[in-house]
């Protein structure tokens, strides 16, 4: 009698497979970047015939879109909650920054920096980018413009103040791609101190707040 035992087919809903193949997509994307994203190669790693991924994204250059967005959007929804935020504007965005730091999000950072590369030759990635910038802005200005309702916060302009904070943030997203040294604090912190600046904050006092609460759990890396 043969040892070899048949592996059971185990049948998905059509919205559980596609979900199936993005996460495993998103995760190459994160890894290895979003050039080794393939049809075949995601095949692979779901342990599939090539055939199955290209019923459902006919277009690598589709999955390559949908495997940044995926990984983009769940960053920004551990980030900058969307519904039902807790805590006040200055403790919320505290914590945005205490999460902007480290290797999770230095790896998201390089994914980014791959993306807009990338989105200069493919048309379905470049949209996709400037969906996901366009979803960040509004995530941030919205937060900063809470704050400013209440009091927390001033500024004439939340949506420029914000877009102030992101590149800072993307500045330093570049160099955790290029440089493999560390950065002096006030390199380190310089997004927190323009956002304090920015919004007429104490200084020092979003660092303080991320330190006194923990917070949620930690982005997914």
């Amino acid at each position: 009698m043969s040892s070899s035992v048949q592996r059971k087919r185990i049948r998905k809903s059509p919205a559980e497979r596609s979900a199936e193949i993005v996460a495993a997509a998103a995760k190459v994307a994160l890894s290895e970047g979003l050039e080794c994203v393939t049809l075949r190669r995601v095949a692979e790693d779901l342990d599939v015939r090539p055939g199955l991924i290209s019923h459902y994204f006919p277009s690598a250059e589709d999955l390559v879109a949908e495997a940044f967005g995926s990984a983009a959007s769940a960053e920004l929804d551990a980030l900058l909650p969307a519904e039902h935020p807790d805590g006040t504007p200055t403790q919320r965005l505290a914590e945005f920054f205490a999460y902007t730091t480290g290797p999770a999000y230095d790896d998201m950072s390089r994914l980014w920096i791959n993306a807009r590369h990338l989105s200069r030759y493919r048309s379905v990635l470049r949209d996709r980018v400037a969906r996901q910038e366009a979803a960040w802005r509004g995530r941030l200005t919205g937060l900063l413009r809470d704050g400013v309702e209440r009091g927390e916060f001033r500024t004439p302009d939340p949506e420029l103040t914000a877009i102030q904070i992101l590149v800072v943030l993307d500045g330093l997203g570049v160099h955790a791609n290029t440089d493999t040294g560390g950065h002096p604090e006030a390199v380190t912190r310089m997004a927190v101190t323009t956002a304090e600046r920015e919004l007429a904050l104490e200084h020092g006092v979003l660092t303080r707040l991320a330190e006194q609460d923990a917070g949620p759990a930690a982005p997914p890396a």
